[in-house]
């Protein structure tokens, strides 16, 4: 992935280059001079010190554009600003190597004017150093401090403030939280299915409004949008077997209501738009998938996200930017705990029962705690508008892809007298991701551990914040099988839905098995 900056992006950077290219050379020189004076040559630092301003006025102001010139086709204002951690900092050393190289042979055809060459050493190991140090300054301060974009003079004078389309839900209630910490205004449209307990956290918070109502009813989400700034769309029946369950609900809300709710945000001028997709897109492949990748959909639940994106990137215009994340495998403990995700489920029956179960465990699947779900919705959220508007990006981390079998090694580790019960069958499906588009684009890698949310998990059922994970609550088609899922409310509804999920294609094929 390439990506260049404009002239007026451009131009500080190469300028804050030049500077410490200077201060290296001028640092090379006090290193120099201090050594002398050390070791008792006086006369020697004062030679060294006149010439080198001699040197410096008559030459070095016209070698050092050899660096900038050397960085800018090194990349250093391209690509390699998409780099991070070693892999940037190796750039930025080659970078100036390559400049040191070339410095060192126009500075031995200085010859008179020329400084000794532990100046000049000094001075390529101290540029490196600065270069580098520079650029992870720049991002210790951007990931740490709040900086936002002022779209307008009546958006400066007040709080920003997001919708959070299914916000009582696992990931939901969480991010509603987080939001609040940082200063936004929140409001959570939810049909509270699953009960209003995951939002007790924030219920009495005063920059928090709960709407309790359905996402497929017109009034409710023109209410819910209104004098919104940004959107996050989570409402959905998640996994194959709740869909499965009721397969028209799930084309309603999966699909139908969030093309009405992309219509009603650009009514109302709602510019930043987040969707919540999943990795399932990409059905079974044995290669590891990127943004780019064919999306190959072996569900309904995998359909209607890939009918959602597709509306999403149609609707894309000038004034209003949608960001499509495709999370991984979610795990960890939240305020409403599901026990339908694998690495939760083994946990539990591992506290509970002492014996888990894995079906085929060289299988691969990508994972990432549900507080990085809730750290990449914001990142993506807000991010300059040229880096997400239309975008797609895979949300997860490449050191959390994993097989079963580690996952059922890591969770043993923590309850060692478990027993663990290998079974091979005919599901040889392997879900490998990439996600270096969010980590180079946004600076997004996770922070949790899948043994950290084992061991998260295990704490809380040691406090006894969950009782017993088999309760129908913390499972989505189970709990949906008993209770049903909410009708519409009236027939105009039931109309609204038809005309926005009428034309969903159907997949291929269907496979609601599960991995464990």
């Amino acid at each position: 992935m390439r990506r260049s900056l404009s002239w007026q992006e451009a131009i500080p950077r190469i300028i804050a280059d030049f500077l410490v290219i200077h201060l290296s050379m001028i640092g090379a020189l006090a290193v120099s001079v201090i050594y002398q004076e050390a070791n008792g040559s006086g006369e020697a630092a004062h030679h060294l010190i006149v010439n080198f301003e001699r040197y410096y006025v008559r030459f070095f102001w016209f070698l050092s554009p050899i660096f900038t010139l050397t960085f800018a086709l090194h990349g250093f204002y391209t690509h390699t600003r998409s780099y991070s951690g070693r892999r940037k900092n190796w750039a930025i050393i080659q970078g100036v190597g390559l400049g040191g190289l070339l410095f060192l042979g126009a500075n031995s055809l200085v010859r008179e004017s020329s400084v000794g060459r532990s100046v000049a050493v000094s001075f390529v190991a101290l540029a490196s150093v600065g270069l580098c140090s520079s650029r992870f300054i720049k991002n210790y301060f951007a990931n740490r401090f709040e900086v936002r974009p002022i779209d307008s003079p009546a958006v400066a004078r007040r709080k920003r403030a997001v919708l959070v389309v299914g916000g009582a839900g696992y990931i939901g209630s969480l991010l509603a939280e987080r939001l609040l910490q940082l200063g936004y205004k929140v409001r959570v449209l939810d049909a509270l299915l699953y009960g209003s307990e995951p939002l007790r956290a924030v219920e009495n918070h005063p920059d928090f409004q709960l709407i309790v109502g359905d996402c497929r009813n017109i009034r409710d989400v023109v209410g819910a949008v209104k004098d919104m700034d940004a959107v996050i769309d989570l409402a959905a029946i998640v996994g194959d077997p709740a869909c499965e369950q009721d397969q028209a609900a799930a084309r309603e809300i999966n699909y139908g209501a969030t093309r009405m709710l992309i219509e009603v945000a650009k009514g109302h001028g709602v510019g930043r738009f987040v969707f919540a997709s999943s990795c399932s897109v990409y059905g079974v492949t044995d290669r590891e998938m990127d943004e780019a990748s064919e999306v190959n959909p072996i569900s309904l639940y995998a359909q209607t996200k890939v009918d959602s994106e597709q509306a999403l990137l149609a609707a894309r215009n000038e004034a209003f930017h949608p960001t499509i994340l495709r999370f991984a495998t979610v795990f960890g403990l939240g305020y409403r705990p599901r026990f339908d995700l694998v690495v939760n489920l083994l946990t539990a029956r591992a506290r509970q029962d002492g014996k888990i179960t894995i079906f085929n465990g060289e299988q691969w699947r990508p994972f990432i705690h549900v507080r990085d779900v809730v750290e990449a919705i914001i990142r993506a959220m807000e991010a300059p508008v040229r880096l997400v508007s239309g975008e797609i990006f895979n949300v997860g981390d490449s050191d959390l892809n994993h097989t079963l079998r580690q996952v059922a090694e890591i969770i043993q580790q923590e309850f060692p007298g478990t027993v663990v019960e290998h079974i091979a069958n005919s599901d040889r499906r392997n879900y490998r991701v990439n996600f270096d588009k969010i980590r180079n684009r946004l600076g997004f890698s996770a922070r949790y551990s899948v043994e950290y949310g084992v061991e998260d998990l295990k704490a809380a059922f040691e406090k006894q914040l969950v009782r017993d994970y088999k309760d129908l609550r913390y499972h989505n088609q189970r709990f949906l099988e008993v209770a049903g899922v909410v009708k519409n409310k009236d027939e105009v509804d039931a109309l609204v839905m038809a005309a926005f999920d009428g034309s969903i294609p159907r997949p291929a094929q269907r496979d609601s098995s599960r991995a464990a």
